[in-house]
């Protein structure tokens, strides 16, 4: 983990832009302080209650990275009586005319970013639409003021190599600097130029015209990041620990302790050309057994065989026996769980318990 923060946060000092970490990966604030470099500086949510939980941590610079709805705008606007610089998106002119028109006459104006659809991925204006940008920004008066845009490459996790993801990092870029300069030119200030996923920051090459680049998952990297070329395996940092309580020789699998509920029912590598099933197991120390995924998910039992038409020998393990299973998807699985078991990797040995917060 400490490698992957690292890496991130060189990257972004090369590219003379600022980071502003998305905590919705980790969830954790010892993790997230890790990731801010011991301060509480800026940090990206996904959810409110991430921005209430950091607000009492003392984090004061807050970005929240999902459209706002109507029905979220008195906590939003709860947060920033209490001294957070709380940073909201949308993408309509109806919304933004609600947040104007919210609130009472001691409020001070709630910054908006303007959410920007810079590679057909999710939500957002398109960059080049000049005329729904303006609406939405001659619309933030009162209680909402413009405070730039930001955009998220999320088409960036289906790149198959590392000339498409550079390719996304230039995209996501270009669409947000295309959008700010439409603005100014509209006479709108843009003075926020937010950009952000971990492929496209870690491929960038230049983010001339951003001012801060959002990324999360980074922190842990996962079986999807691997795919895509963005880590090694070996850079994965998170891993669910589980026993074997069945062996199943005459079917070539065991079963273990960890099903959905432990992994999540996420398939993010089903797409991929090396399908991981649930996730790739390790032995404890984390070494990975070639080709042993885990291929069935209950509730709480998992089924771990070599993936379809493998010809690695199947390892020899016994009831009892511990393995490691490493996650598609890091978000996913992180939220299945209260805590994290810290191990110290030189150690071999679990030396602290950190917890998660969830909620929304």
């Amino acid at each position: 983990m400490a490698r992957n923060i690292e890496r991130m946060r060189a990257k972004a000092a090369g590219l003379r832009v600022g980071l502003r970490p998305h905590v919705k990966t980790a969830k954790c604030l010892e993790v997230i302080e890790r990731m801010t470099g011991g301060l509480r500086g800026p940090v990206t949510v996904s959810t409110l209650r991430e921005a209430e939980r950091l607000a009492e941590a003392g984090y004061t610079d807050i970005v929240y990275a999902v459209g706002l709805t109507p029905n979220k705008f008195d906590r939003a606007r709860a947060l920033r009586r209490d001294g957070v610089d709380l940073k909201v998106i949308l993408d309509s002119a109806e919304t933004a005319a609600a947040l104007a028109g919210s609130g009472s006459a001691d409020d001070s104006p709630v910054p908006v970013l303007i959410e920007i659809d810079s590679d057909g991925h999710r939500a957002g204006v398109k960059p080049h639409d000049g005329a729904l940008l303006g609406a939405i920004a001659d619309r933030l008066t009162g209680g909402a003021c413009l405070a730039g845009v930001l955009t998220h490459a999320g088409e960036s996790y289906s790149a198959r190599s590392d000339e498409a993801l550079r390719d996304f990092a230039t995209l996501e870029r270009d669409g947000a600097v295309a959008a700010a300069e439409t603005l100014r030119a509209l006479g709108h200030g843009a003075e926020i130029v937010s950009i952000g996923s971990t492929p496209s920051v870690l491929f960038s090459e230049d983010m001339s015209g951003v001012t801060e680049a959002r990324a999360g998952v980074y922190v842990f990297f996962d079986l999807v990041m691997a795919g895509i070329g963005v880590c090694a395996v070996d850079d994965i940092a998170l891993s669910v620990l589980a026993s074997v309580n069945t062996v199943q020789a005459e079917r070539g699998r065991y079963v273990v302790d960890a099903g959905w509920t432990a992994m999540s029912r996420d398939r993010g590598t089903a797409s991929q050309p090396v399908d991981q099933g649930y996730g790739l197991v390790c032995d404890l120390e984390g070494n990975v057994y070639p080709d042993l995924i885990m291929t069935e998910a209950n509730q709480e039992h998992g089924a771990i065989a070599l993936r379809p038409g493998s010809t690695a020998e199947l390892p020899k393990l016994a009831v009892g026996d511990l393995v490691r299973i490493l996650p598609n998807h890091a978000c996913a699985t992180g939220s299945q769980h209260e805590a994290y078991l810290v191990t110290d990797e030189a150690r071999a040995a679990v030396v602290d318990r950190w917890l998660r917060f969830g909620g929304w």
